[in-house]
């Protein structure tokens, strides 16, 4: 296997290009907790790979997780590439395995990167099953995809364009700042008054490390949250990973369902 995670992606790209009769896709997503059942709705599913299968991708190793990548035929006509298989920071693979999806997609022609996840809430009136919008992250993980003097300009990295598409799809979204933390464990109540005292407005694992690296690749990024749990501190009840799957199940088809209307807008 190549030590150029460029020329990995590109490898990656040629597999599901050869293996979906697909040779371009137009945008990409990454469907996190909750937001599974989009791929249903985008569009007909013309052929599912393994993750495991293509060049750098392994199985997902968290439970709500799917391990596949699908090729979709949107009801519009785009190709979109629906990468179930998210890496974790937390999983010790290290921050190139990290964005290999994204870098994949973008490598298979996708000009937009959609990124989705379950996080935790700061803002008490957000219950859990409510979409927000990002509109900019606080990278907590102390690291980045890109390595050496790779200089790249973060001012506008959630598209605003993408988030009026939404809204003109859903007047009444929220939007706020995500911020990634390492997990796999939850943030304390403290590290939660810290996260908002700088600005967050949802906190999770996941999505700034991709929006980097979707954006060093020259994708423009439109990123939701689904609010699965008040974060700790907020919330009166302990945190758990079942509350996380269960307010993503309990949400899912109304979540999916805009997801899907938003892409079909794009």
């Amino acid at each position: 296997m190549t030590n150029d995670p460029f020329e990995l992606a590109q490898q990656a790209a040629d597999y599901i290009a050869e293996h979906t009769g697909v040779p371009s896709h137009d945008i990409a997503l990454v469907l996190g907790s909750g937001w599974g059942e989009a791929a249903e709705l985008i569009g007909e599913t013309t052929a599912t790979l393994s993750a495991s299968d293509i060049p750098g991708f392994s199985a997902p190793s968290v439970q709500g997780h799917v391990g596949t990548i699908r090729s979709v035929l949107t009801t519009d006509g785009k190709r979109a590439l629906v990468l179930g298989a998210r890496t974790h920071y937390y999983e010790g693979k290290g921050v190139r395995a990290v964005v290999h999806g994204v870098r994949t997609a973008a490598a298979a022609g996708a000009k937009v990167m959609v990124l989705t996840n379950g996080c935790g809430g700061l803002n008490p009136e957000w219950q859990p099953g409510t979409p927000v919008l990002i509109s900019d992250h606080l990278n907590l993980t102390a690291t980045s995809p890109l390595e050496g003097a790779t200089f790249v300009d973060l001012t506008d990295l959630y598209s605003s364009r993408l988030r009026d598409v939404a809204r003109s799809v859903d007047p009444t979204l929220d939007e706020g700042v995500y911020a990634q933390f390492t997990g796999p464990h939850y943030e304390t109540p403290a590290e939660v008054r810290y996260a908002k005292t700088i600005g967050a407005d949802l906190v999770g694992m996941s999505t700034a490390l991709e929006a980097i690296a979707a954006r060093h690749a020259g994708m423009e990024v439109f990123g939701i949250s689904l609010v699965t749990n008040l974060a700790a501190g907020i919330s009166p009840v302990a945190l758990s990973h079942g509350e996380v799957l269960e307010a993503g199940q309990a949400a899912g088809p109304r979540i999916s369902k805009l997801l899907a209307e938003i892409i079909n807008k794009i």
